[in-house]
């Protein structure tokens, strides 16, 4: 019974996660490139995903920002993912707290499909235990509320792509990219996403303030996601209005080993999660 009343929950468990998140600012205005036209910019935008699968894995830097209140805050996260499998493990970092006091511990998140499993999650949970979240009960699909973005599920959400405009040849990390900014539909998104990620967009696309999500993408010349920011407008329960909130994902060391091990049954706390 307690499980079951903390899943009906799930949307309200990582609250103090997402309260911490914040907005990037655009970029410049989008150039016209030879050869490269809107249709064709969404072809290659869409099959991103299937070019992750096809690298096997990655190590991951995450970032998320929120601006509310008159405060900037970011959360920020490290770690690995494997594409096919669709699991990843992530050390999130919570900023701390504006008085300067009482530092966050880490909290360490295992991504599966369907599921997001924290660590450190604090308000009751023993130490050694997981809390476990049913992302298809989340308003946002854990797009936002975890603190960190799925990388497949970024990457899946692209397929929604649509309007891409080709803005020019970048470096991210050395590495020579092509930057391509347009708007995803998340509806669209999740009719053609995976099994692992459908529910959790179609779950977003209901949840958000709008499905439309706007993005700024890098390519490789392999066709793979070097970096990819959204810019998600999330209504959280705690403002009187819609929140703007930007996440960066950052992939790179692609076809590292992963070691992703989740959780057994007895390691899942099953009680009530107290508000912090």
């Amino acid at each position: 019974m307690a499980e079951r009343q903390y899943r009906r929950r799930g949307a309200v468990v990582a609250v103090g996660v997402v309260a911490c998140v914040g907005v990037v600012s655009g970029c410049g205005q989008p150039v016209q490139a030879e050869g490269v036209h809107g249709g064709e910019g969404s072809a290659v935008v869409r099959g991103a995903a299937a070019e992750l699968v096809r690298a096997r894995s990655s190590k991951a830097h995450t970032s998320m920002e929120m601006a509310a209140g008159g405060t900037r805050v970011t959360i920020r996260g490290e770690g690995v993912y494997d594409f096919r499998k669709q699991v990843g493990r992530l050390k999130v970092l919570l900023p701390q707290d504006p008085s300067g006091d009482s530092p966050h511990r880490p909290i360490t998140e295992l991504l599966a499909p369907g599921a997001l499993f924290m660590k450190n999650r604090g308000a009751g949970v023993p130490a050694d235990k997981w809390v476990r979240v049913e992302t298809e009960s989340m308003a946002d699909g854990n797009l936002v509320t975890g603190g960190a973005t799925d990388p497949y599920a970024a990457a899946e959400l692209l397929l929604g792509a649509e309007d891409v405009s080709f803005v020019g040849e970048e470096q991210v990390a050395g590495v020579d990219v092509r930057h391509y900014r347009g708007t995803a539909d998340l509806r669209r998104a999740a009719r053609h996403a995976s099994d692992g990620s459908r529910d959790s967009l179609a779950a977003a696309a209901k949840g958000f303030a709008t499905s439309r999500v706007p993005f700024d993408v890098y390519l490789d010349d392999e066709g793979r996601i070097r970096k990819v920011r959204h810019r998600f407008s999330f209504v959280n329960g705690q403002q009187d209005g819609p929140v703007a909130v930007a996440s960066t994902t950052l992939l790179f060391d692609f076809g590292v080993d992963v070691d992703v091990r989740l959780p057994d049954r007895d390691d899942i706390f099953a009680g009530r999660i107290a508000e912090e």
